[in-house]
């Protein structure tokens, strides 16, 4: 199958790149690229060299071929949107990276990000691309908005217990770190070397947008409204995603009982990893790799439940679960490319 990949020489779309170039059902055949049109793939990431040779393009609709069956969409907020429509109409598949097509209400985007949403109509026909909670939709989709890297980690901790409605949303805390790439490849200050290394800090406290896009999904999963309070920190590293989830259950059950209600509920599900005791997640243990791991201790001092998740940004958190996706909907099995294992 052909596909393309617009916005080839981010962070996310090298690593689309890195997967899709060695799947063994694909071929890459229309890679844009703004800042880079006119040179190859490997001469902006020599990584790729002789192995992705595909010189780069202005990013033009009129130019991707009509041979390609598959749009992955790794643009910045915003852009995607003004464009998917016109992809659709083509009759190409899109799996979108950006936040565009993640809320259900139009409203919320602007709230959120900070503009009238540009097709608003398609909000409604896009499948939310978390395989382990929407398998069976996402293999009919033609349009998929891939989750977002905060959202990914903390939803896959909280699904089981938000399907069985254990939750206590007043005690709910999602205390949450990433790695510099999460901002992204354009350079900016905050996020230039001398400003991050040898330095922990938090950001938008109050005020993250993936805020909206957990609580939306937990309310459809527990058929309750949501409510979370959701902290993200930066931290020193390339890449990765920790969060600590702290909450109270509903009803008393020990951890072992935990235990077998989230084996149960990601039985079948190849990449999410639950723990046994005494390991815990690492974020090393994960990098460069589609798993998930997770743990779960119960404090019973304190009477709340902590469960650990640990994810590749990068991977898990944008390419590897956007191939992941792209493996569903097109029939192959869910792993096929994925199988490496982490870096370590």
């Amino acid at each position: 199958m052909e596909v393309a990949i617009l916005g080839a020489t981010g962070y996310t779309g090298c690593e689309l790149v890195r997967l899709l170039c060695r799947h063994p059902a694909v071929e890459i055949t229309f890679a844009s690229s703004e800042s880079s049109a006119g040179s190859s793939l490997s001469q902006v990431h020599p990584q790729f060299y002789r192995l992705c040779e595909l010189e780069l393009q202005p990013l033009r609709l009129s130019d991707i071929p009509a041979s390609v069956e598959l749009v992955f969409c790794a643009l910045p907020h915003g852009r995607s949107a003004s464009l998917v429509p016109a992809l659709l109409a083509a009759g190409k598949r899109v799996i979108d990276l950006s936040a565009d097509f993640r809320l259900r209400e139009a409203s919320l985007y602007e709230s959120w990000y900070g503009q009238v949403h540009p097709a608003p109509e398609l909000l409604d026909k896009a499948v939310y691309g978390l395989p382990e909670i929407n398998r069976a939709a996402i293999a009919g989709a033609e349009l998929i908005a891939n989750p977002g890297c905060y959202p990914t980690a903390a939803l896959l901790a909280l699904a089981p217990l938000a399907a069985e409605k254990l939750i206590q949303w007043e005690s709910l805390v999602i205390d949450a770190k990433s790695g510099v790439s999460g901002a992204g490849r354009t350079p900016r200050q905050p996020y230039h070397f001398p400003e991050c290394t040898e330095n922990f800090r938090a950001y938008r406290v109050a005020g993250h947008q993936h805020t909206p896009e957990i609580e939306q999904c937990l309310s459809r999963l527990s058929g309750e409204e949501a409510a979370i309070t959701f902290t993200p920190h930066l931290v020193p590293m390339a890449r990765g995603i920790f969060c600590t989830v702290y909450l109270r259950l509903r009803r008393r059950c020990g951890e072992e009982q935990l235990e077998r209600l989230y084996r149960d509920y990601y039985r079948g599900h190849p990449f999410v990893r639950l723990l046994p005791p005494p390991l815990l997640p690492e974020t090393r243990l994960v990098r460069g790799s589609n798993y998930c791991d997770l743990a779960l201790r119960f404090d019973e001092r304190s009477g709340r439940l902590i469960i650990l998740s640990a994810i590749d940004n990068l991977v898990k958190g944008a390419a590897g679960q956007a191939v992941q996706n792209m493996n569903l909907l097109c029939g192959l099995p869910e792993e096929t490319g994925l199988t490496q294992p982490p870096l370590g």
